[in-house]
């Protein structure tokens, strides 16, 4: 339960999604995720870190090997996540097909 409430707090998962390709320091992470505040990115990093999914870089985060190996776990969500984008894509362009009467 813990990784859950680890990976359910507000851009864990986002931040842990940008450092899939490779390091990334803190300002390039910030332009990756509008909307994110520094403090609370700063947050996330530690707790990413003592966690042991990623680990301080010469190029800012990386992820672990564990990190990694998370990366590998959530590829079966992402690719359900494609397919039901799709899926909600092609029911609105049948809705703007077929408006219902009022």
């Amino acid at each position: 339960m813990a990784a859950m409430d680890l990976f359910g707090r507000r851009w864990a998962l986002r931040i842990l999604w940008e450092l899939r390709a490779g390091p990334l320091g803190a300002r390039v992470l910030l332009a990756r995720c509008e909307g994110l505040s520094s403090s609370v990115l700063y947050q996330r990093l530690r707790e990413l870190t003592s966690s042991g999914i990623i680990a301080p870089s010469a190029d800012g985060h990386e992820l672990t090997r564990l990190g990694t190996a998370l990366g590998q776990a959530l590829r079966p969500l992402d690719e359900w996540a494609i397919t039901w984008a799709q899926a909600q894509a092609q029911a609105q362009a049948q809705d703007d097909q077929n408006p219902v009467e009022a």
